[in-house]
């Protein structure tokens, strides 16, 4: 029962990585035709959604988002040609990566999004605030702990030792 309270009061972080040409100009239009969405969302703009590298998206959940979500130009559509086949070709090896680390895959979206889908991109908005909600905190969220708490704590190498220390 108490968990359930938690998961009510529990507001999700999501970072959105989004391309230039399509998605941020869709999240663009929903911001000035005052469509109202959840305030949880942070955009980061990249001029493509296949240059967004699975290193960021793992960075982002370890640094304390509870879901990123990419979004690109709808298929056949990407100003770069095939930008979005890999974007998506990279997000499905994300997905399975995560999978046999025995992580939530589901954390991270993949979305294709025009830049006249405003309401779209709201929609995508309330439907991951409300998926992320009833899986409550990103586990991920402090991976340190284990360094930190460990017999003689953690250090980091220093450059010039050849041992380390």
């Amino acid at each position: 029962m108490s968990t359930q309270t938690s998961n009510d009061n529990f507001e999700p972080k999501i970072v959105a990585f989004l391309c230039n040409w399509c998605s941020y100009k869709g999240a663009d239009l929903a911001g000035t035709s005052r469509l109202q969405y959840p305030p949880n969302v942070r955009t980061i703009r990249t001029m493509c959604s296949g240059a967004v590298d699975p290193v960021y998206i793992i960075k982002a959940l370890l640094d304390g988002a509870d879901g990123v979500l990419v979004g690109g130009c709808v298929l056949g559509d990407c100003h770069y040609q095939s930008g979005n086949y890999k974007a998506r070709r990279k997000i499905n090896i994300l997905h399975s990566q995560l999978k046999a680390l025995g992580l939530d895959e589901d954390r991270v979206w993949l979305r294709w999004i025009s830049a006249s889908d405003g309401v779209l991109f709201r929609e995508i908005m309330f439907e991951m605030v409300e998926a992320l909600k009833k899986k409550g905190p990103n586990p991920m969220k402090d991976p340190w702990n284990i360094w930190k708490t460990a017999k003689g704590g953690w250090k980091p190498k220093t450059i010039n030792s050849p041992r380390g220390e």
